[in-house]
């Protein structure tokens, strides 16, 4: 006879699995669900990454507009007024008196006072009456439209290209077409175009406004960037479209930090990188057409003036060669909440080493600032043996200029002294000091000094001034 209490147990088992099954299966249905509308939810974020306060388009160029989709970059953007120096960058506040010239209050420290050698350098040039220490993006079209460079020559309007938000002026001018308007504003006389330009560089020059991606907007760098690739045999290259996003956070950059010259009589402005990069293509480029910048006052050199070429620089070293994009250091990754955004707070790695530096390299930051000056010291060092070579060849050269010497016998000299001072040059105009490309950097630094032996020599080659002759000069 069978126990009672036992029979239902097989069937309440098999009521449990089904009801279990039925748990089972609804949770995986909920959890299906909950995967498909997370999905779909990052895809929707993913097409409006941010909340659009306002809607921006290619006519809005006001930093303080875009500011209300991100406040956070915002925020960032507006520190660059910060003048914070370190020991070999980077600029302190000087007071200044204001004029009707010149109604500023404050104005970074004047590198001509810090080292009287640069007058010796950049005699007849411009540079040689006011040239001063960099500052932040903020300062960046005050700064050269009140520069006391503006009242010893007539500067064009091509100045424009890498010190104010050009693209939407350029599009204006241009009825549309970006290098139309580049090519009329080239043109114009510098306080003409000056008066088309209200900021300082903008959101607009360096994203998309719908898409906020990462865009190249000056036709500079464009038309630069074609020549360098047609010289390596890719034709007809678009930074734009064929550019990796890693590439387009330096290329964003390297816009307008860069060595570039105004070609012909219309200004063009132009980069010399149809050669290369590094710093004997630019060299040779410029040997090849011809180009100076201006003659040099006191020994008749056609000389060459070097911009600001850490785009170049920055090539040459191993962050570069590592993947390493500028923005990495420059612009470096931080978190904001659960946001993670690019600080836009632009600024000397040094003073951001936390994060600017210790992402890859685990050592202190102690260590780390010892490691770069001492580097820059080192830098510094060898540019003050070239700087000292240089000039000491000037003075030879205008000696023998002032004793008679003809344009025949110097032109060999000068020859030397045009390259040994654009090397020179090219380190100095480079804000990195030395940093961007050690190696490269004491290569040029020796390259310099090698040339000013050679103008030298080239000197000695003379025959020697007669002591009457020479006098007469004194």
């Amino acid at each position: 006879m069978s126990n009672p209490t036992t029979q239902p147990e097989p069937r309440l088992r098999r009521i449990r699995l089904v009801i279990l099954t039925a748990v089972i299966a609804a949770a995986g249905a909920v959890a299906a669900t909950a995967l498909l509308v997370n999905i779909s939810e990052r895809k929707q974020e993913a097409r409006n990454p941010f909340y659009r306060v306002v809607e921006l388009d290619d006519t809005i160029e006001d930093p303080a507009v875009w500011g209300k989709n991100f406040p956070l970059q915002y925020d960032d953007y507006k520190r660059t007024v910060d003048q914070v120096r370190t020991k070999y960058g980077g600029s302190e506040a000087v007071p200044h008196t204001p004029t009707e010239a010149d109604p500023r209050s404050v104005v970074a420290q004047s590198r001509l006072e810090e080292d009287p050698r640069l007058k010796t350098m950049w005699a007849g040039y411009a540079f040689a009456v006011d040239f001063r220490e960099e500052r932040g993006h903020a300062y960046m079209l005050d700064d050269q439209t009140l520069t006391e460079r503006q009242h010893v020559t007539k500067q064009p309007g091509t100045c424009m290209h890498c010190h104010g938000s050009v693209y939407l002026p350029y599009k204006k001018l241009g009825d549309g077409d970006l290098i139309k308007g580049f090519e009329k504003m080239n043109q114009m006389p510098y306080m003409e175009a000056r008066k088309l330009v209200e900021h300082p560089v903008a959101c607009i020059d360096c994203h998309d406004p719908k898409t906020m991606a990462l865009r190249v907007t000056r036709p500079g760098f464009i038309e630069g960037m074609r020549a360098l690739k047609a010289g390596q045999g890719v034709q007809n290259y678009d930074v734009n479209a064929q550019a990796t996003r890693q590439e387009m956070r330096s290329y964003v950059c390297g816009q307008c930090h860069v060595e570039y010259y105004f070609k012909g009589p219309e200004k063009r402005l132009t980069y010399p990188w149809a050669k290369g990069l590094k710093i004997d293509n630019i060299m040779a480029y410029y040997e090849e057409n011809g180009h100076k910048d201006w003659v040099h006052a006191e020994t008749g050199a056609p000389a060459l003036k070097a911009q600001h070429p850490e785009f170049e620089m920055y090539n040459q070293g191993i962050h570069a060669r590592s993947g390493v994009a500028c923005a990495d250091c420059h612009m470096a990754y931080k978190r904001e909440g659960a946001m993670k955004i690019s600080d836009h707070h632009v600024r000397s790695p040094l003073l951001n080493i936390n994060r600017a530096c210790q992402t890859c390299h685990k050592w202190s930051e102690e260590e780390m600032k010892n490691r770069v000056e001492t580097l820059q010291d080192r830098h510094h060092a060898l540019r003050n043996t070239a700087m000292d070579a240089l000039v000491d060849l000037i003075h030879d050269l205008k000696e023998r200029k002032l004793a008679g010497a003809s344009d025949v016998e110097l032109a060999e000299a000068r020859g030397f002294q045009r390259k040994a001072q654009f090397y020179l040059d090219f380190v100095e105009a480079e804000n990195s000091n030395g940093f961007h490309a050690p190696q490269e950097a004491a290569r040029i630094l020796g390259e310099s000094i090698n040339y000013s032996r050679l103008g030298q020599k080239a000197l000695r080659k003379q025959p020697p001034v007669p002591q009457q002759d020479a006098r007469k000069h004194e």
